[in-house]
């Protein structure tokens, strides 16, 4: 039997006992912040950690040491972040492949990006646009779907199953369109073919287009975004030309390990914010390509639901796509 007096006593204390979590909490971070990048450095997950990382760290107080563990698409990363301590000291760049993509074409993922990760918050949107060989003759989306019924319309992306290739079998279907995929190795592999006309076009970032536009071998017919990039006023949207509420581009969040305490996601979610709404950081997201994240996307809860958004999204172009995992 348990005397009264041990009772109160126990009674007394657990509010202390309580209250212990969250006083640790308070002197996060108190030694340095590792931030995996899934991908090469020089790629656009690599730009917006080191952006995002050097600007959190002002606000956090310590350091945020970007780190690289490439393959498998990304997933060897995920797999490491999603494994590692939940304590706020192992971040993760997350983006399409990683979170949305690899899901429908990876078997066996040793992780569950909807359950192993606990979002911190969307950093970067780069809009995803068609881009053509100077010499094709459409001038504009409708003509290009009307020529890719009467001849051959060959249109690249960075690789089967990567979201541009995801992009363009929902483009196909939401357009009756019979463009053809080529896949490459790579965004960036499929340049020297568009350029010199081997292919007609490709679906790709409107940021890898930019850096070849304006020199009279290619230009971009539509951008799948809700408004024109202030890069290209010129060019209309997708929807504009008539395919209804197409939207698509390459985004890259910070996450952490799913059972990082509440109280560190918070934190965490703040210093991104801050850092996000500094108005170099958004010139220089802009000026290469990318769209500014709206408010709402910028916090935790914001984009968890993007990545579930997405995640459907995905599954539907696969399965238009005709991809099975592997």
């Amino acid at each position: 039997m348990i005397s009264r007096r041990s009772l109160i006593t126990t009674i007394a204390a657990a509010p202390l006992a309580a209250a212990l979590p969250r006083a640790a909490y308070a002197a996060y971070p108190d030694k340095p912040i590792r931030l995996i990048v899934p991908f090469a450095a020089g790629g656009n997950a690599d730009f917006v950690a080191r952006l995002c990382a050097e600007r959190m760290k002002d606000t956090l107080g310590q350091p945020i040491v970007v780190e690289y563990r490439t393959g498998a698409g990304g997933s060897l990363g995920a797999d490491m972040a999603a494994h590692s301590a939940p304590d706020g000291y192992t971040l993760f760049t997350g983006s399409n492949g990683p979170l949305t993509v690899n899901p429908f074409v990876q078997a066996k993922l040793s992780y569950d990006p909807l359950k192993d990760f606990v979002a911190i918050g969307l950093a970067n949107l780069a809009p995803h646009c068609l881009v053509v060989n100077d010499a094709v003759p459409a001038k504009n989306l409708q003509e290009l779907i009307a020529l890719s019924k009467v001849k051959s319309v060959n249109v690249g992306t960075s690789g089967a199953g990567s979201a541009s290739h995801m992009t363009l079998a929902r483009f196909n279907a939401a357009t009756n369109a019979n463009i053809t995929h080529v896949p490459y190795r790579g965004g960036g592999a499929l340049i020297p073919d568009l350029l010199s006309g081997n292919i007609t076009g490709a679906m790709t970032e409107l940021s890898t287009a930019l850096a070849h536009v304006g020199g009279g071998k290619v230009r971009v017919l539509g951008v799948a975004w809700s408004k024109r990039s202030p890069q290209m006023p010129d060019v209309p949207t997708m929807i504009e030309q008539g395919v209804a509420d197409f939207t698509a581009a390459s985004y890259v969040g910070i996450l952490a390990p799913a059972a990082t305490p509440a109280e560190i996601v918070k934190t965490l979610e703040a210093a991104l914010i801050k850092a996000l709404n500094q108005k170099d950081l958004q010139q220089k997201m802009l000026a290469s390509g990318a769209e500014l994240v709206p408010d709402g996307l910028m916090t935790s809860a914001g984009f968890t639901a993007y990545i579930k958004k997405e995640y459907e999204l995905t599954r539907e172009a696969a399965k238009i796509a005709g991809l099975t995992p592997s």
